[in-house]
């Protein structure tokens, strides 16, 4: 399984990111390696579903 997430380098070497389908919650890592570790941690906590006040992104069908 695949999720997309987005990522950038810092100018202190550090990696920032967010998983896409949470924008709002930020990790950071001290290597690309380090930074996909914390965001699948974020992905398993989210998973959970039991977390008040996340925002969730979801498909409407609508015709």
């Amino acid at each position: 399984m695949k999720t997309a997430f987005t990522y950038w380098k810092e100018t202190d070497g550090k990696y920032l990111g967010y998983l896409n389908s949470h924008p709002d919650h930020w990790t950071q890592g001290e290597t690309l390696d380090d930074l996909k570790e914390h965001l699948r941690d974020l992905y398993q906590l989210f998973a959970a579903d039991d977390i008040p006040g996340i925002r969730h992104v979801a498909d409407l069908e609508v015709a």
